[in-house]
Order: C-alpha cells, then structure tokens, then sequence
C-alpha cells in the first residue's frame, strides 16, 4: 500500500512539473515577444527621425526641427519604459516559475529514493517470509 502512495504522490510532482513548465514556456515565449517589440520601437524611431531629418518643411535647420526631435524622443523612452518593465516583470515570473520546479523536482528525487527503498524492503522481506 505504501508503494501506491508513492506512486501517486510522484505522479502528483510530474503534474505540477507539468503545469510550471506550461506556465515557463508562456513566460519565455513572452520574453521573445518583448525583445521584437523592443527591436520594432527602435526601428520606428530610427525610421522617424529620418523622416524628419529631411521633412522639406520641418527638417533639420527648422526652428521646429529640435522641437520634433524632442517629442520623438521622449515618447520612445516611455515606450522603452514600459517595456523594460514589462521584462522585468517576465524574468521575476521566470525566476519564480525556475524555483519552484527546482523545488519540486527535488521532493520529487525523494519520494523515488524513497520508493526504491521500499520496493527494495518489500522484495527483500516479503520474498524471505514465504
């Protein structure tokens, strides 16, 4: 009876290993897609300031030029701020998400220890008494 909790107990950790590595793969695939949208901002406001670089009516030598170039500028760090956050968020998540499976894999190293040692009493002791 013993090897039946077992059993089902170590069936228990691979189900929650299961679901954190579910959750993992979502956060990683998360990170991926917060790294492309960094790379999109930069390349819009690579491609913005050239625009306005050789904007005929507002470009460089305006008056209105550094005015534009300011506007551009600070609304491409606070979309950089909230992604650099939202990243920031994903690793503390991963880091979590990291910690316990470790956590579960090492009850889970136990419990087949533990496992093997009463497969092994039992065939040892019940074999003998027969």
């Amino acid at each position: 009876m013993a090897i039946s909790n077992i059993h089902e107990t170590l069936l228990m950790y691979t189900k929650q290993k299961s679901a954190i590595n579910e959750k993992l793969s979502d956060v990683m695939f998360n990170m991926v897609s917060a790294s492309r949208k960094t790379a999109d901002l930069q390349q819009q406001y690579n491609q913005k300031l050239q625009d306005a670089y050789y904007d005929p009516d507002y470009g460089y030598g305006t008056d209105e030029y550094m005015v534009i170039i300011e506007q551009y500028e600070n609304d491409h760090e606070f979309e950089l701020s909230t992604l650099e956050a939202w990243e920031s968020e994903l690793e503390l998540e991963k880091n979590n998400l990291e910690t316990q499976l470790n956590e579960i894999t090492s009850f889970e190293n136990s419990w087949t220890k533990l496992l093997q040692t009463n497969i092994k009493s039992d065939f040892s002791y019940g074999g003998a008494g027969q």
